[in-house]
């Protein structure tokens, strides 16, 4: 049978939930991010693009490109708020449902159109959506997961677009190759400088030639560049929390040790949130003494993946909690009241230089391992 698959995306998600409590903000060039030069943009409105201004953009040159835009601190309490009521509204009307992120959904609703038109139910989902929760969000419908986002992208905003299979080629072709999901900086300029500008010309390239250029993502990208793409659409469950503990084989008082375990922790937690695509906001180290008292301590953060605020909270902790001058016997750290959010949710504070840095920390990680580069260095066998 022939899958339905819709990708809804709501429309400059950060700016869309700040402009409902303060319609001033409408067609106005609005930017979420840090305050500072070294800050970068997390969101932005249209009105702010039509100046060159993008997301993960530094501060300073989105300042300059735009010096009329309404600069505003991101508050990701309340984006999740909204996220979970869109959630909500999506999940009672559709069988399977996938949060890709705090702003996207898939669904598969395949089958469907035996008893109602797929675009005109997926239309009235999009109407109750926007009725009920008073946010902008647009919809592709087709018969996989690439086609169905792709034509989200060109329907926004605040839009509708069906891609028959059969229309497919005829959609993809005149295409930018920046329009494939998977295509980053690098591929991008890679495939520019083999003279391939529109999706018809990387549709028609040898894959092999792909696999030399690009790796095992080289197939991905012919593939998604054919409109092939056999993904499931996933039921979403959300993890509720993600831990780390240490046993000792020696009990210890050790307090540069524990210090060195609580990061190593940390660390590992953090990539995995990050590959997730996940934030936390609350921080919990435990301890357990040797005659087997075990304690635990949490606090709040603001939402983040990175290492050196949530490492600088649970050492606050650790100082908190270690207070019975006891040796102890374990030691555990766990982040927790977990959502879904890109990379882009984490900078509103951070710097350019600080995003890249975790960018390139992780990228190690993916090749080679967790455990392959820490902040005191690398790692030898």
């Amino acid at each position: 049978m022939e899958r339905t698959i819709v990708h809804m995306d709501l429309d400059t998600f950060f700016v869309s939930v700040e402009r409902l409590e303060n319609s001033s903000l409408v067609g106005k060039p609005v930017i979420i991010g840090g305050f500072s030069d070294r800050g970068v943009v997390a969101s932005c409105s249209y009105e702010a693009r039509k100046y060159g201004v993008h997301s993960a953009m530094p501060g300073k040159l989105a300042r300059r490109l735009c010096p009329d835009a309404i600069w505003l601190r991101g508050d990701m309490d309340k984006y999740s708020r909204f996220s979970h009521q869109v959630t909500t509204v999506i999940e009672d009307a559709a069988p399977v449902v996938e949060k890709a992120s705090v702003d996207e959904h898939y669904l598969d609703i395949s089958g469907m159109d035996r008893f109602f038109g797929s675009y005109k139910w997926t239309h009235e989902l999009r109407q109750r959506i926007m009725n009920e929760t008073g946010l902008p969000i647009s919809f592709g419908l087709s018969v996989n997961k690439t086609i169905s986002k792709i034509a989200t992208g060109e329907a926004k905003p605040n839009g509708e677009k069906q891609v028959t299979k059969n229309s497919i080629p005829q959609f993809l072709n005149p295409l930018s190759i920046k329009k494939i999901p998977g295509i980053g900086d690098k591929s991008y300029h890679i495939l520019r400088d083999m003279g391939i500008v529109h999706i018809e010309t990387l549709a028609n390239i040898h894959v092999e030639l792909l696999q030399k250029v690009l790796g095992e993502n080289g197939k991905i990208i012919w593939e998604k560049a054919n409109g092939i793409d056999n993904r499931p659409v996933l039921p979403y469950h959300e993890r509720k929390s993600i831990s780390s503990e240490q046993t000792f084989q020696v009990d210890t008082t050790d307090m540069k040790l524990l210090q060195q375990c609580l990061n190593t922790m940390v660390e590992g937690i953090c990539f995995d949130l990050r590959k997730q695509t996940k934030l936390c906001s609350t921080v919990t180290v435990k301890l357990r003494y040797s005659d087997f008292q075990t304690y635990t301590v949490q606090a709040r953060v603001p939402y983040t993946s990175y290492d050196h605020i949530i490492l600088a909270k649970a050492k606050e902790l650790l100082y908190k909690l270690y207070d019975r001058r006891l040796l102890v016997r374990l030691i555990g750290v766990k982040v927790s009241n977990l959502v879904h959010g890109s990379q882009q949710i984490d900078l509103f504070e951070d710097s350019i230089e600080q995003v890249n840095l975790y960018k390139a920390l992780d990228q190690i990680r993916h090749w080679y391992g967790k455990g392959a580069v820490t902040k005191g260095g690398y790692k030898t066998r």
